[in-house]
């Protein structure tokens, strides 16, 4: 499944699954980001033992995750969580984190195509993402990809800071959401 593709201001990228081989990419990835960026993850995966099981989730099939490598660094990532418990067995959550030098040039919605794609093929019928209120620009990006706020929850979660902030429920139907990404 590895692509090469050229973004908007013509860098070169591959996307493709994440591999075990990934580890030391991964950390050196999470590390990378901003620490505003990092507050809102739910675990650390700059931590080894928490990275360690973002891998196991993966070769469990819990999760999918793919990435974005440019000059063998890891530049972007996007997992498809499938919940695929019974009665929401047809629900998948999307994450997607880009690196600061490689936002706003088409990567994001490049991953997020990818991601698309890969529910379809698990025949997912609608993806959910769940933000806190403060990630305004993550937000706004799902809001163009098609999503939509279906709930807030006041203070149900905790930031990295241990300080209690709202969760957004965002959803959109996969087949809306195709029409969504084919007008861009």
């Amino acid at each position: 499944m590895a692509k090469q593709v050229q973004l908007k201001d013509g860098i070169e990228v591959v996307v493709r699954p994440l591999t075990r081989d990934d580890f030391d990419r991964s950390i050196a990835f999470f590390r990378s980001l901003p620490r505003e960026d990092r507050d809102y993850l739910r675990g650390d995966p700059t931590q080894p033992d928490v990275l360690e099981r973002r891998f196991q989730e993966q070769d469990s099939g819990e999760v999918s995750r793919i990435v974005a490598v440019a000059e063998d660094e890891i530049v972007a990532e996007c997992s498809l969580e499938m919940t695929g418990r019974d009665w929401t067995s047809h629900v998948g959550e999307v994450r997607l984190i880009v690196a600061e030098p490689y936002r706003r040039k088409g990567l994001g919605m490049l991953m997020a195509h990818e991601i698309y794609s890969l529910a379809a093929s698990f025949r997912l019928e609608k993806l959910m993402v769940t933000i806190m209120r403060p990630q305004v620009a993550a937000r706004n990006i799902f809001r163009k990809l098609g999503f939509r706020e279906e709930m807030v929850l006041a203070d149900h979660v905790r930031d990295r800071k241990g300080r209690s902030q709202d969760l957004i429920l965002m959803r959109c139907d996969l087949e809306a959401l195709w029409k969504e990404l084919e007008s861009f």
